[in-house]
Formats: structure tokens, C-alpha cells, sequence
């Protein structure tokens, strides 16, 4: 977003990072193991193709060093303001402008007030890790931390590790932390559907030809975008198309699980994509290692020294490694406290009803307030750097419209939001993500909130341009 506003000549913006770098995710997640489920050359900008990739799917260094490249080379380091967090963001409604209150870093935790024209909330789906519910887990007199927040000074070599969850980080990283540790007890809730990673190594010769010969690199990259885009149509349309992966994911541990209790245990019991779907090569022959078992027996409580499961089992272990997740949904709320117009309050709203917007971007009530990565913008089948880039053009768009009718604030329509959530809601339950599992895609009460059900062409389509008709101008003046 800071480097489409500079291309276009906008340089009156600022940047608040609350954490003392850039990088999001891949600035946080330093799990052994951290890589992307995207190939490279999808997952990455598309004004800013990277021809030296090392490997078809990008690993966590590797892209971290690609986006501080990207922030180098477009000059907006000067614009980012890092360990400076938003505390809330709050509208001045007699004089259509935006009230920021500041904390910086450091030992004096300076607070400051700025006001800004525009705010666009980019804080990230799946930045706040979620730590589990369990009753005890403060009791815990060993080492205990979640995967997002690694604990690299604790040597895990000849330890008793417990692991809780089996999503997509713990999928990693058990294989990395298996052969270091003397035992490794993984809780597993519910089994996840696996298949193989098509990663391999980009060679030399490979990159060279995307260098000299760039037509090349993009012709890979849209072959890749299609490729995933195909899938969409087991995804949102017709979930019966999913009974081949399915057929294929089932072949594939059974090949590589020959224990029939284990494999058991690994066997999903939901349709394959209702959950996120894990790529793996290495996560099965991990877990069937003599020094792993996994235990499908409910947690009951963290005790001192370990976990004890409903069956009165206990556990004893140095470590709990938490692969949990992130708090999404019900429980994820604003990112900050952010006040809209007459006092509305999106922490609020969003906890009585879900997280909603208008294409993931716009909130009814909330004027001159737009989101990246907001409500319904997640993906179960594609990069989400293609919608990433979507929602930028869309603000662009919307900068372009309130200059045009020299407007100060444009705000949306409730109605225009109903209609639509209507309508998202309505082509969620032709999904494979309504045929009955639970998971972060939806909240408490069953809505979507997490997940475009749709074709990424199709949101590409709806946010090129704005409608002027979906939105309320207004000029605060004579």
C-alpha cells in the first residue's frame, strides 16, 4: 500500500509498526521449518517479480529478505515508523478527520496524538496468536510458548516435549523439533487432511532464464495462479469435486503410515477443504518415529510438570510447544479500538455480530477507514497477495473518487453492507467450508467471517472500480 501511494506521487502518509521491524508474519513466525503453502513465484508482489528464488515455495527468511528488498528499492523505509503501536483510532465528526492515539517503544512508553485524513488498518489476519483454553496452564513450571513467539534459547535436544495442535505451523515444525528431542507427545484435537509438497529447489540455470528472459517468470507465475485458481471449483461451488484429493490424500497416508492405529488416528473425519488443507512430505514419517505418539484423548488440565488428559493419563514434560493458532472470528475483534461516526464502535459490533465489511475493505459507519486483509478476504485455494493487491486498487480508487467530487470523507451505505454479507453468507453455504467441521473460517454461531466464497478473478472484478452510489460524500464546509 505505501508503495502504491508513493508511485503515485500521495507522500503526506506515515507507516505505524508496532513491532521494532517490518514483515509481519514472516518477521514473527521463526519456527524451524517456517514456509509458505504458496509457490514462490505467486507469492510475491506483481509489480515485483524475484527471479532468485531457491525454491518453488518460498521459506520464511527468504521472503522476509524479499519484502525488506521491496521497501529498499521503493524508498518507504522513511515513511515507517516501527515500534509505534495504535492504541485507537478515533473519528472527529464535526471536522471529518481521524484521531490517533500513539505508544512508542522503549522504557518510557511515550503516548502521542496525530490526526490523519485516511486510516488503513494492514495489522493482519493472523497476527495475534491464540493461546489455548485449558484450565492450569498457568500452573506450568517448565517451558511453554506458542510457535508464533519461538523461544530459540531453549535448547530442546534430549527434552520431553509436549505439542498441542496440528495446524498448519505445527505441521512444520514437528518435523524439525522430532529428531532433537528425547520424546514428543502430540495433542492432537482433530486430524488434518495432508498432501504432498510439491517443493523442490529452483536451480541456477532456472533463475538465469527468469533474469535475462522475464516473459518467462511471468508465464510460470500465471500457469500457477490457474493452476490454484481450478480448485476454487471444488472450494465454493461444487464440494463433490473434492471426493478425487480426497481419494488421493488417503492413498498418500496410507503409503506412508504403515501402523493402521496410528494411521487411524491421523485419518481426517470431515470433508477434505473443510478445514485448511496442509502440504507435507516429511510431517507423516515425523510422527510414525518410535520417540513420538499422538494422543487423540482430550486435554482435562495443565498440571506443574506436564498434562493430564480425560482418561487421568499424565504426562510429564520439560516443554508445551502451542501450534494453536491465531485468534480469529469470534474471538479476534478490531485490531485496536477504533470509534467510527457517532460514537460506533467496531470492537462492538464486530463481537456482537462477526467481523463484517464491504469487500473486505470498507465498514458501514466508518468513514475514510479501510482494511487489507479484512472480513471474508482469506483464501482456502490461492495467494492472498493477489487479493492483497486487489483491495490496494480498490482504496486507490476510492482516493480517486473523493478527489474528483472534492469531497473530505466518503463513508458506505449500511444498506450496501447488508446486501452483501447477505449475499456472502448465501454463497457460503455452497461451500465446502459449511459441510458441518469446525474450524477459524467460521465463527461460534457458523457465519463466515474469514473467507472469500468466490473466484479471485471475481473480487478482482468487484474492486476495480469504485461505486460511487455505494457511499455517502461529504465536505465538511461552506
Amino acid at each position: 500500500m505505501a508503495i502504491r501511494l508513493k508511485r503515485l506521487g500521495i507522500t503526506s502518509f506515515t507507516v505505524y509498526e508496532a513491532a521494532d521491524d517490518i514483515g509481519g508474519t514472516w518477521r514473527d513466525n521463526t519456527y524451524p521449518g517456517t514456509a509458505c503453502d504458496i509457490p514462490s513465484h505467486l507469492y510475491s508482489f506483481s509489480f515485483e517479480p524475484n527471479p532468485s528464488w531457491s525454491r518453488a515455495f518460498g521459506q520464511q527468511h527468504e521472503i522476509l529478505a524479499y519484502l525488506k528488498g521491496c521497501a529498499r528499492k521503493y524508498d518507504i523505509e522513511p515513511f515507517i515508523r516501527c515500534k509505534t503501536r495504535v492504541n485507537s483510532a478515533r473519528f472527529d465528526d464535526a471536522r471529518g478527520v481521524w484521531q490517533l492515539e500513539l505508544r512508542g517503544g522503549g522504557s518510557a512508553q511515550e503516548s502521542a496524538s496525530v490526526e490523519a485524513d485516511i486510516v488503513i488498518a494492514a495489522s493482519g489476519a493472523l497476527s495475534r496468536p491464540a493461546m489455548p483454553r485449558i484450565v492450569g496452564i498457568e500452573r506450568f513450571e517448565g517451558t511453554l510458548f506458542h510457535s508464533a513467539r519461538w523461544d530459540h534459547a531453549y535448547p530442546l535436544e534430549g527434552k520431553t516435549v509436549a505439542v498441542i495442535g496440528t495446524g498448519a505451523s505445527a505441521i512444520q515444525f514437528i518435523p524439525r523439533i522430532q529428531p532433537l528431542v528425547a520424546r514428543l507427545h502430540l495433542f492432537q484435537r482433530t486430524a488434518p487432511w495432508i498432501m504432498p509438497k510439491p517443493d523442490r529447489a529452483l536451480t541456477e540455470r532456472m533463475q538465469r532464464l527468469f533474469k535475462r528472459l522475464p516473459f518467462t517468470q511471468r508465464l510460470v507465475r500465471h500457469a500457477l495462479y490457474w493452476q490454484h485458481e481450478s480448485r476454487a471449483l471444488a472450494f465454493v461451488a461444487h464440494p463433490m469435486l473434492m471426493k478425487w484429493p480426497t481419494k488421493f490424500s488417503l492413498s498418500y497416508l496410507e503409503r506412508r503410515v504403515p501402523d493402521p492405529v496410528l494411521r487411524a488416528k491421523l485419518t481426517p473425519n470431515y470433508t477434505f477443504g473443510c478445514k485448511r488443507v496442509l502440504l507435507s512430505r516429511d510431517y507423516y514419517p515425523a510422527v510414525s518415529q518410535p520417540n513420538v505418539d499422538v494422543v487423540t484423548t482430550p486435554i482435562r488440565e495443565i498440571v506443574a510438570d506436564g498434562i493430564v488428559t480425560d482418561d487421568g493419563l499424565h504426562y510429564p514434560v520439560d516443554a508445551i510447544i502451542c501450534g494453536t493458532g491465531f485468534q480469529v472470528s469470534d474471538a479476534g475483534g478490531a485490531p485496536f479500538d477504533v470509534i467510527g461516526a457517532q460514537g460506533a464502535d467496531l470492537d462492538a459490533l464486530w463481537r456482537q455480530h462477526g467481523p463484517e465489511a464491504y469487500l473486505g475493505t470498507s465498514v458501514a459507519g466508518f468513514p475514510n477507514f479501510f482494511m487489507l486483509t479484512g472480513p471474508n478476504t482469506g483464501l482456502g485455494h490461492n495467494s492472498m497477495i493477489y487479493m492483497i493487491e486487489s483491495q490496494i486498487a480498490y482504496i486507490v480508487d476510492c482516493l480517486r473518487a473523493m478527489r474528483r467530487r472534492g469531497a473530505r470523507t466518503m463513508s458506505l451505505k449500511h444498506e450496501v453492507q447488508r446486501a452483501f454479507n447477505a449475499q456472502l453468507q448465501h454463497d457460503t453455504q455452497r461451500s465446502v467450508w459449511a459441510t458441518g467441521c469446525h474450524s477459524w473460517y467460521l465463527s461460534k454461531s457458523g457465519k463466515n467471517t474469514a473467507l472469500w466464497p468466490g473466484f479471485t478473478f471475481t473480487f478482482r472484478r468487484r474492486t476495480r472500480r469504485v461505486r460511487a452510489a455505494h457511499y455517502h460524500f461529504n465536505h465538511f464546509g461552506p
